[in-house]
């Protein structure tokens, strides 16, 4: 009888481990169908949507279309291309999602009609545009709203037809849902899947998460933080052999991103970010890295034994970057600046992206596209930071700054017509320090702002003491482009003048061509404003940009100063006498006053006359000398 029993008892424990076996097959197959059902559910849900949301488009852009037709000048005028965008684009997004050939084909069908109903659309706004009403509402009433009302009315149908799978199959979902709830051991097979399920969504999430911290989200390439990753695995594999590592980091900046970003708007410059980042990727290889480090700055890895191979990179970056930019119907030119520097042995991540951003920011003030780092670069930059702080303490110690100034001779009787106001840094440790060294350093920064103003300040002083001796002495001021393009450079400017009692008239603002090229509108604006002052305004440096004709009668300007380089050998030089004379006709031809600089000699002197120039300066006449040596050599001979 035991025996029995037992043989009774280990049929019960296989029948209910098979029943078991049997119900968690089972169990399992049907949660499998259920399962599939659900993503037929949300696959139809995603289709229905996407044909409700293109059907829906396709009927707001034709009734903006007879909007505009009722009323061309309205506001719906504006926004048919862009609707008409959105429709062709949500119509790419059925021909993704299509779920067999068939139905890919007919949404591609749709979308080919969204692509000729486009141009349909543009030449019927071209003829409200032209004022051939009659013939646009004959073409939106025979070409338009026919192919409109096809297209929408397929949209509607194919949406039916998911919607009617969405039905069925919600139904059926139902059912088992139903179903599965009275049992336990399917609910327990079900608990079990959804565990499962939730361990895969949770390392498939974890996988996304991951990815979307190492890329930039609107390039689709690599962040810094990937870059750098990169980079520390690259140079570490190399470390054992402690020998250089071919490891080539460049450094790419889009010059002028800014201006666009925030004249054409934040949409117009992702798409140029966009763009420039497909277009860096294009002139390397798979085994190379690029990335966008921020902002407007990129940085590519090249993994290569040849340093020199980033030269060729460079110019291939650069004849990439020759191309103009073609955003929606905006063309954009750009430059960039390249930065490059190859490991040595023992430098680390930090070190080897600082020499890359070291020697692209030299490649920007230099105005040059592409520099490599050296040993040289590197003490440069270190030279240039020490200097920019001794700057930033100088400006808030009213001894450091003076100004030297430089008379202004008028050639047709030799007298004093003004002075030309020069800056000088006496550094308390290093002594004097040349004007060429620290002005191109401030240039770089927002220093130029305050050490405008010091040197503005000193000036009109000095011109409000001469002022109050009887002496009317004009005093010219350079003033750096980043000044001139301050918005509130006016303003201050305003503010000066009135603290110090100044006339508007004896005060004399020089820019350079550079700086009417950079932004010609704005630096228009910014004449306009001082000259409403009473300031006069000069040309500096003139002769040595590349536009200088075709801004010329558009500036509001009052003197011309001619380049030292060309009246320095007019003398000798047939061609730059030709020059000088051609730009003092130039200018009076305009009623332009007219200063020639770097007059060094009796002859040069003797000819400038000779064209009739009006006024001079240079080593001739005088060198920048204090106020007070001024005062002595001139004003002692002109009466109070």
């Amino acid at each position: 009888m035991m025996g029995g029993l037992r043989r009774t008892r280990r049929w019960v424990i296989g029948a209910m481990v098979g029943s078991l076996a049997l119900l968690s097959g089972y169990s399992l197959v049907d949660s499998q169908r259920h399962a599939g059902i659900v993503e037929d559910i949300l696959r139809d849900g995603d289709r229905v949507a996407a044909y409700q949301q293109a059907a829906y488009l396709s009927a707001h852009e034709m009734s903006l279309i007879q909007a505009t037709a009722d009323n061309p000048s309205g506001p719906e005028r504006r926004r048919v291309l862009d609707v008409d965008d959105q429709a062709y684009r949500a119509t790419l997004e059925i021909v993704s999602a299509a779920p067999d050939s068939g139905d890919a084909a007919e949404a591609g069908t749709i979308a080919q009609r969204q692509i000729n109903l486009r141009q349909d659309i543009i030449w019927f706004l071209t003829m409200l545009d032209r004022g051939e009403t009659v013939k646009a509402v004959v073409a939106l009433d025979e070409v338009i709203e026919p192919s409109h009302q096809r297209n929408t009315d397929r949209l509607l149908q194919l949406r039916d037809r998911y919607q009617q799978r969405y039905d069925l199959n919600q139904a059926t979902a139902r059912q088992d849902s139903h179903r599965l709830l009275w049992g336990s051991i399917v609910t327990f097979a079900l608990s079990l899947l959804v565990l499962a399920l939730f361990g895969w969504h949770t390392r498939a999430h974890r996988r996304q998460v991951e990815s979307m911290a190492a890329t930039d989200l609107l390039t689709g390439l690599p962040n810094r933080a990937a870059f750098t990753a990169q980079l520390h695995r690259t140079l570490n594999a190399a470390r054992p052999a402690r020998t250089a590592p071919g490891v080539t980091v460049l450094t790419v900046n889009i010059n002028g991103f800014r201006h666009v970003n925030d004249q054409l708007g934040p949409h117009i410059g992702d798409r140029l970010l966009a763009e420039a980042g497909w277009r860096l990727s294009a002139v390397v290889r798979d085994t190379d890295m690029v990335a966008r480090t921020g902002g407007d700055e990129f940085a590519i890895l090249l993994q290569d034994l040849d340093p020199n191979r980033a030269d060729c990179v460079a110019a291939r970056l650069r004849e990439k970057f020759d191309e103009p930019f073609h955003l929606d119907d905006i063309t954009v030119d750009l430059e960039i600046s390249i930065g490059a520097a190859t490991a040595a042995a023992d430098d680390d991540v930090s070190t080897l992206l600082g020499h890359a951003d070291s020697a692209m920011h030299d490649a920007k003030e230099q105005h040059d596209s592409f520099r490599r780092f050296s040993g040289n670069t590197a003490q440069d930059s270190a030279d240039r930071l020490t200097l920019l702080g001794d700057l930033r303490r100088g400006l808030t110690d009213a001894s450091q700054f003076t100004l030297h100034y430089q008379p202004k001779i008028a050639l047709s009787d030799g007298s004093l017509a003004g002075v030309e106001a020069l800056a000088r840094w006496h550094h308390p440790t290093r002594g004097p320090v040349p004007p060429g060294q620290f002005v191109p350093v401030l240039e770089t920064t927002s220093l130029i702002h305050p050490f405008t103003e010091r040197v503005l300040t000193i000036a009109l002083e000095q011109a409000r003491a001469w002022l109050d001796a009887g002496h009317r002495v004009p005093v010219a001021v350079n003033v750096s482009t980043r000044s001139l393009l301050d918005e509130t450079f006016p303003g201050r400017l305003a503010a000066l003048l009135e603290s110090t009692g100044v006339p508007g008239e004896l005060l004399c603002i020089e820019i350079t061509e550079h700086t009417v090229l950079s932004d010609p509108t704005t630096t228009i604006d910014a004449l306009r404003c001082i000259r409403a002052l009473g300031v006069k305004t000069s040309i500096d440096d003139f002769g040595t940009g590349y536009s200088s004709l075709t801004y010329l009668k558009l500036l509001p300007v009052d003197e011309l100063k001619i380049d030292r380089s060309f009246v320095a050998d007019m003398v000798a030089d047939s061609s730059s006498h030709a020059l000088v004379a051609s730009a003092v006709d130039l200018a009076h031809n305009l009623n332009l006053t007219v200063v020639a600089e770097g007059v060094e000699d009796v002859p040069t002197a003797a000819a400038l006359v000779g064209l009739g120039c009006d006024t001079a300066q240079g080593y001739h006449f005088a060198r920048p000398v204090p106020a007070a040596d001024l005062e002595s050599r001139f004003f002692r001979r002109q009466p109070a």
